[in-house]
């Protein structure tokens, strides 16, 4: 769509663009605070015995996948929520702010229990949490479909706020240690998290990642038009199974489960390898530097080529910075020379792969429309939530059971590590990694929602929704018919 003198039309003040940015960073914020930091601070409480705390990465794998179920009530309660002037995605945002600060600290409070107990706490309240995450991610995460109606306007949109996104990722690395050092006798920087210290870092990121999340319920508006629709389950199933470039894209996020399981155990490697919990800010710097550069520079890739060439460029280019950056660290005994810049370099990958599976599904809701006519932000995104967060706790899982197995023997309370501890935790936070950013890219290789393809449906849409508007208009009676009836 364009204006008279033939420029873009722009329907998104910066203001706003800043806005829904700062709020996914704070969304971000609070959910890897608790992906990271979760289990290390179950080993520091020293409530469990060796064999289950190896466990517990599984307790809560088992305990969102349970949660997942959750995530499609949440997008049918979106499908056929009526419009009473906020929308039909912003309201869930401002009822989960509550809920999900409150799971957040009783997470990480030091409940006296201890095993079969503490074990099943773990698993009840994780869920709970997982279940406010999701009242607030789908629709957070489905905005971007419904802010503006300019596919161009939302990949830029898509880019932007995925850079804030990421640094909210990697935001409680910087923000844990200030707080370390405001608490009297606190770890500061090179010390392990007291018990304390944890709840208080929960409570500062819970508060102030909600708070920004909110901002999007205040300040933003929805305009891409929908219809209330109530969905059964077996309609919503119907939706995704006939929207091949969702399931594409939920495969991919399958086959690639791990690649973000280095996030999850950024804790444990800085202990290892570095001397200290707190000494994360090292790795998570060096990696989210490069990452904020590919954000940057991945709007500008899809346009000059297209989703698909970049992603697979990406995931590929992913494993082989993966295992560079093993083989670096490993051959220089973990040497900070060497790990900087090999973490920077790996970091480049996460751009692409953090922001395209965001436009793919916006594409693919816009496709969905264009097939059927009807739009399903909320069926998509919570799709989309449901292959995330499934897909974030396996791969915890998977690497963290690995770093406290017996072949790898970590501890958080222990003094000092061998090298064989350490090369165990690196390979779990690099090529467990690159493997599966490598696999990541095999269906995508089918996704041809792209270039003139992708700019015909955007095209036709407009027309559709012009119509429409056009047809809803005439019905309405006049208000010469409304004076004489």
């Amino acid at each position: 769509m364009t204006t008279v003198e033939n420029k873009p039309k722009r329907y998104m003040s910066v203001k706003e663009i800043l806005i829904y940015s700062v709020g996914l960073f704070g969304l971000q914020m609070v959910i890897f605070y608790l992906n990271s930091y979760q289990v290390e601070f179950y080993s520091t409480t020293a409530r469990l015995t060796p064999s289950e705390q190896f466990a517990v990465p599984f307790i809560i794998l088992a305990a969102k996948i349970v949660s997942a179920v959750f995530d499609p009530v949440v997008g049918n309660l979106i499908e056929h929520t009526p419009d009473r002037g906020k929308g039909k995605l912003k309201p869930f945002i401002l009822y989960s702010s509550l809920p999900l600060v409150a799971f957040t600290v009783m997470l990480f409070i030091d409940v006296p229990l201890e095993g079969a107990g503490l074990l099943a706490y773990i698993f009840i309240f994780t869920t709970l949490w997982s279940m406010a995450m999701t009242m607030a991610d789908v629709p957070s995460q489905a905005m971007s479909a419904v802010l503006t109606p300019d596919s161009d306007e939302r990949t830029n949109l898509i880019g932007f706020s995925g850079t804030f996104r990421s640094v909210g990722q990697a935001a409680p690395y910087v923000v844990v240690p200030l707080v370390c050092l405001m608490v009297p006798g606190g770890a500061g920087i090179e010390g392990t998290l007291s018990i304390r210290e944890y709840l208080f870092n929960a409570l500062a990121i819970g508060v102030i990642g909600t708070a920004m999340l909110a901002l999007i319920y205040f300040f933003t508006t929805e305009r891409v038009p929908y219809r209330a629709e109530k969905m059964s389950f077996k309609d919503m199933f119907g939706a995704v199974k006939s929207n091949k470039y969702l399931l594409l894209v939920m495969i991919s996020y399958f086959l690639g489960f791990a690649r973000q399981g280095a996030m999850a155990i950024q804790v444990q490697t800085a202990n290892a390898i570095l001397g200290g919990q707190n000494l994360i800010i090292i790795l998570g710097i060096s990696t989210a530097a490069g990452t904020m550069i590919s954000m940057a520079l991945t709007p500008l890739l899809i346009k000059k080529f297209d989703e698909r060439k970049v992603f697979v460029a990406m995931s590929v280019y992913g494993f082989v910075s993966s295992v560079a950056a093993f083989y670096a660290g490993t051959q220089t005994d973990f040497n900070l020379g060497a790990l900087i810049p090999t973490l920077f370099l790996m970091g480049l990958q996460f751009g692409a792969v953090n922001i395209m599976p965001m436009v793919m599904v916006a594409d693919s809701v816009d496709y969905y429309e264009y097939k059927t006519g009807r739009r399903t932000e909320g069926v998509a995104y919570a799709v989309l939530s449901f292959s995330v967060k499934v897909t974030l706790a396996l791969g915890a899982a998977v690497c963290l059971a690995t770093v406290f197995s017996d072949a790898v023997g970590y501890s958080a309370t222990a003094e000092e590590f061998s090298f064989e501890t350490k090369r165990g935790v690196y390979f779990s936070y690099t090529i467990i990694p690159g493997i599966t950013s490598f696999l990541a890219a095999i269906p995508i290789l089918f996704y041809d929602l792209t270039g003139s393809k992708k700019r015909e449906i955007s095209a036709a849409l407009e027309r559709m929704r012009a119509e429409k508007a056009a047809l809803a208009e005439a019905a309405e009676p006049s208000a010469s018919e409304v004076a004489d009836e």
